[in-house]
Protein backbone atom coordinates (compact mmCIF):
# COMPACT_ATOMS: atom_id res chain seq x y z
CA UNK A 1 0.00 0.00 0.00
CA UNK A 2 1.25 3.43 -0.85
CA UNK A 3 2.47 5.70 1.90
CA UNK A 4 1.21 8.80 0.14
CA UNK A 5 -2.35 10.00 0.19
CA UNK A 6 -3.85 13.41 -0.46
CA UNK A 7 -1.91 14.74 2.49
CA UNK A 8 1.01 12.34 2.29
CA UNK A 9 -0.72 10.07 4.84
CA UNK A 10 -3.05 7.34 3.55
CA UNK A 11 -6.66 7.92 4.61
CA UNK A 12 -7.53 5.08 6.98
CA UNK A 13 -10.49 4.73 9.32
CA UNK A 14 -9.70 5.14 13.00
CA UNK A 15 -11.89 2.13 13.73
CA UNK A 16 -9.97 -0.07 11.29
CA UNK A 17 -6.44 -0.85 12.45
CA UNK A 18 -4.22 -3.80 13.30
CA UNK A 19 -1.56 -2.27 15.57
CA UNK A 20 -1.51 0.65 17.95
CA UNK A 21 1.22 2.69 19.60
CA UNK A 22 1.20 5.66 21.95
CA UNK A 23 3.36 8.63 20.99
CA UNK A 24 4.59 11.64 22.98
CA UNK A 25 6.08 14.92 21.76
CA UNK A 26 8.75 16.29 24.11
CA UNK A 27 10.99 19.35 24.24
CA UNK A 28 11.27 22.82 25.70
CA UNK A 29 8.40 25.27 25.57
CA UNK A 30 8.33 27.15 22.27
CA UNK A 31 10.10 24.59 20.08
CA UNK A 32 6.96 24.06 17.99
CA UNK A 33 5.48 20.82 19.32
CA UNK A 34 1.88 21.99 18.98
CA UNK A 35 2.38 23.26 15.42
CA UNK A 36 4.22 20.03 14.57
CA UNK A 37 1.22 18.04 15.73
CA UNK A 38 -1.22 20.29 13.86
CA UNK A 39 0.82 19.91 10.67
CA UNK A 40 0.66 16.12 10.94
CA UNK A 41 -3.08 16.14 11.57
CA UNK A 42 -4.25 18.78 9.12
CA UNK A 43 -1.31 19.44 6.81
CA UNK A 44 -1.53 23.08 7.82
CA UNK A 45 0.40 25.62 9.85
CA UNK A 46 -1.33 27.99 12.22
CA UNK A 47 0.68 31.15 12.65
CA UNK A 48 0.39 33.51 15.57
CA UNK A 49 0.93 33.22 19.29
CA UNK A 50 -0.15 30.00 20.98
CA UNK A 51 -1.17 29.62 24.56
CA UNK A 52 1.51 27.47 26.16
CA UNK A 53 0.43 23.87 26.61
CA UNK A 54 -0.43 23.12 30.24
CA UNK A 55 0.68 19.72 31.49
CA UNK A 56 -0.50 17.13 28.95
CA UNK A 57 -3.04 18.02 26.28
CA UNK A 58 -4.99 15.24 24.60
CA UNK A 59 -7.47 16.81 22.21
CA UNK A 60 -8.84 20.00 20.74
CA UNK A 61 -10.13 22.38 23.33
CA UNK A 62 -12.54 25.13 22.44
CA UNK A 63 -10.57 28.01 23.92
CA UNK A 64 -7.04 26.64 23.75
CA UNK A 65 -5.57 26.03 20.28
CA UNK A 66 -2.82 23.76 21.51
CA UNK A 67 -3.00 20.26 20.85
CA UNK A 68 -5.15 18.67 18.57
CA UNK A 69 -4.86 15.01 17.98
CA UNK A 70 -5.91 11.91 19.85
CA UNK A 71 -5.39 9.29 17.15
CA UNK A 72 -4.30 8.88 13.55
CA UNK A 73 -4.07 5.68 11.53
CA UNK A 74 -1.39 5.27 8.85
CA UNK A 75 -0.75 2.41 6.44
CA UNK A 76 2.61 0.63 6.49
CA UNK A 77 3.00 -2.07 3.82
CA UNK A 78 -0.70 -2.81 3.98
CA UNK A 79 -0.76 -2.93 7.79
CA UNK A 80 -2.87 -0.26 9.49
CA UNK A 81 -1.02 1.25 12.44
CA UNK A 82 -2.87 3.56 14.81
CA UNK A 83 -0.71 6.20 16.44
CA UNK A 84 -2.95 6.73 19.41
CA UNK A 85 -3.12 9.32 22.15
CA UNK A 86 -0.45 11.47 20.51
CA UNK A 87 0.40 13.63 23.49
CA UNK A 88 1.67 17.15 23.20
CA UNK A 89 3.47 17.89 26.46
CA UNK A 90 4.27 21.12 28.24
CA UNK A 91 7.90 22.11 28.05
CA UNK A 92 7.86 24.30 31.14
CA UNK A 93 9.79 22.98 34.12
CA UNK A 94 6.83 23.38 36.48
CA UNK A 95 4.82 20.82 34.49
CA UNK A 96 7.65 18.30 34.13
CA UNK A 97 6.38 16.05 36.92
CA UNK A 98 3.06 15.74 35.08
CA UNK A 99 4.91 14.66 31.94
CA UNK A 100 6.90 12.04 33.88
CA UNK A 101 3.71 10.21 34.78
CA UNK A 102 3.00 9.46 31.11
CA UNK A 103 6.45 8.38 29.96
CA UNK A 104 6.00 4.69 30.71
CA UNK A 105 2.83 4.44 28.63
CA UNK A 106 4.52 5.71 25.47
CA UNK A 107 5.96 3.42 22.81
CA UNK A 108 7.55 6.30 20.88
CA UNK A 109 8.94 9.71 21.78
CA UNK A 110 9.58 12.58 19.38
CA UNK A 111 12.07 14.92 21.05
CA UNK A 112 12.14 18.40 19.50
CA UNK A 113 14.45 21.37 19.77
CA UNK A 114 14.34 24.70 17.93
CA UNK A 115 17.27 25.28 15.55
CA UNK A 116 17.02 29.01 16.32
CA UNK A 117 17.37 28.41 20.08
CA UNK A 118 20.70 27.16 21.39
CA UNK A 119 19.16 26.74 24.85
CA UNK A 120 16.50 24.33 23.59
CA UNK A 121 19.27 22.26 21.99
CA UNK A 122 21.47 22.37 25.09
CA UNK A 123 18.54 21.06 27.13
CA UNK A 124 18.18 17.95 24.97
CA UNK A 125 20.65 16.03 27.15
CA UNK A 126 18.46 16.73 30.19
CA UNK A 127 15.40 15.49 28.30
CA UNK A 128 17.24 12.32 27.28
CA UNK A 129 18.28 11.76 30.89
CA UNK A 130 14.62 11.95 31.93
CA UNK A 131 13.61 9.63 29.11
CA UNK A 132 16.13 7.01 30.20
CA UNK A 133 14.93 7.36 33.79
CA UNK A 134 11.17 7.27 33.27
CA UNK A 135 10.40 5.73 29.86
CA UNK A 136 10.28 2.10 28.77
CA UNK A 137 13.71 0.66 28.03
CA UNK A 138 12.83 -0.14 24.42
CA UNK A 139 10.95 3.08 23.66
CA UNK A 140 11.50 4.46 20.15
CA UNK A 141 13.21 7.87 20.32
CA UNK A 142 13.67 10.33 17.47
CA UNK A 143 15.50 13.67 17.70
CA UNK A 144 14.06 16.48 15.59
CA UNK A 145 15.53 19.92 14.93
CA UNK A 146 12.41 21.96 14.24
CA UNK A 147 11.91 25.36 12.55
CA UNK A 148 14.35 24.50 9.75
CA UNK A 149 12.48 26.98 7.56
CA UNK A 150 13.98 29.85 9.59
CA UNK A 151 17.53 29.21 8.40
CA UNK A 152 18.48 32.89 8.60
CA UNK A 153 18.08 32.72 12.39
CA UNK A 154 19.82 29.36 12.84
CA UNK A 155 21.75 28.98 16.10
CA UNK A 156 22.27 25.20 16.00
CA UNK A 157 24.17 23.60 13.15
CA UNK A 158 22.68 20.56 11.44
CA UNK A 159 25.87 18.62 12.10
CA UNK A 160 25.59 19.34 15.84
CA UNK A 161 22.13 17.80 15.93
CA UNK A 162 23.34 14.80 13.95
CA UNK A 163 26.36 14.38 16.23
CA UNK A 164 24.23 14.41 19.36
CA UNK A 165 21.84 11.87 17.82
CA UNK A 166 24.73 9.56 16.96
CA UNK A 167 26.03 9.87 20.52
CA UNK A 168 22.72 8.58 21.89
CA UNK A 169 22.05 6.16 19.05
CA UNK A 170 18.81 7.76 17.90
CA UNK A 171 17.64 8.84 14.43
CA UNK A 172 17.70 12.55 13.59
CA UNK A 173 16.08 14.90 11.12
CA UNK A 174 15.54 18.59 10.79
CA UNK A 175 11.88 19.47 10.34
CA UNK A 176 9.58 22.39 9.71
CA UNK A 177 6.11 22.49 11.20
CA UNK A 178 5.47 25.51 8.96
CA UNK A 179 6.32 23.96 5.58
CA UNK A 180 5.65 20.36 6.61
CA UNK A 181 9.20 19.28 5.82
CA UNK A 182 9.81 15.80 7.27
CA UNK A 183 6.80 15.99 9.63
CA UNK A 184 4.94 13.10 8.00
CA UNK A 185 8.17 11.19 7.54
CA UNK A 186 8.89 11.35 11.28
CA UNK A 187 5.54 9.77 12.15
CA UNK A 188 5.70 7.23 9.31
CA UNK A 189 9.16 6.12 10.42
CA UNK A 190 7.84 5.67 13.96
CA UNK A 191 4.84 3.71 12.68
CA UNK A 192 7.06 1.48 10.56
CA UNK A 193 9.37 0.77 13.49
CA UNK A 194 6.44 -0.13 15.76
CA UNK A 195 4.95 -2.35 13.05
CA UNK A 196 8.24 -4.13 12.49
CA UNK A 197 8.75 -4.79 16.18
CA UNK A 198 5.29 -6.30 16.52
CA UNK A 199 5.24 -8.37 13.34
CA UNK A 200 8.84 -9.21 12.43
CA UNK A 201 9.41 -12.83 11.46
CA UNK A 202 12.37 -14.72 12.97
CA UNK A 203 14.29 -14.88 9.66
CA UNK A 204 13.35 -11.37 8.54
CA UNK A 205 16.06 -8.66 8.53
CA UNK A 206 15.69 -6.15 11.33
CA UNK A 207 14.20 -2.83 10.27
CA UNK A 208 16.76 -0.02 10.35
CA UNK A 209 14.97 3.24 11.03
CA UNK A 210 18.09 5.31 10.21
CA UNK A 211 18.39 3.68 6.78
CA UNK A 212 14.68 4.06 6.10
CA UNK A 213 14.75 7.79 6.85
CA UNK A 214 17.83 8.33 4.72
CA UNK A 215 16.29 6.42 1.79
CA UNK A 216 13.07 8.43 2.00
CA UNK A 217 15.08 11.67 2.11
CA UNK A 218 16.95 10.70 -1.04
CA UNK A 219 13.72 9.80 -2.82
CA UNK A 220 12.22 13.19 -2.02
CA UNK A 221 15.41 15.05 -2.86
CA UNK A 222 15.51 16.60 0.62
CA UNK A 223 18.89 17.23 2.18
CA UNK A 224 17.97 17.96 5.80
CA UNK A 225 18.95 14.53 7.10
CA UNK A 226 22.47 13.84 8.28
Amino acid sequence: MSEAGGNGIPPVSLQDYELAGKVMLLGDSGVGKTCFLLQFKDGAFLSGTFIATVGIDFRVRARQPAPVLDNKVVAVDGVKVKLQQIWDTAGQERFRSVTHAYYRDAQALLLLYDITSKMSFDNIRAWLTEIHEYAQKDVVIMLLGNKADVSSERMVRTEDGASLAREYGVPFMETSAKTGMNVELAFLAIARELKQRAMQLPDEPRFQIHDYIEAQQKRSGCCAFV
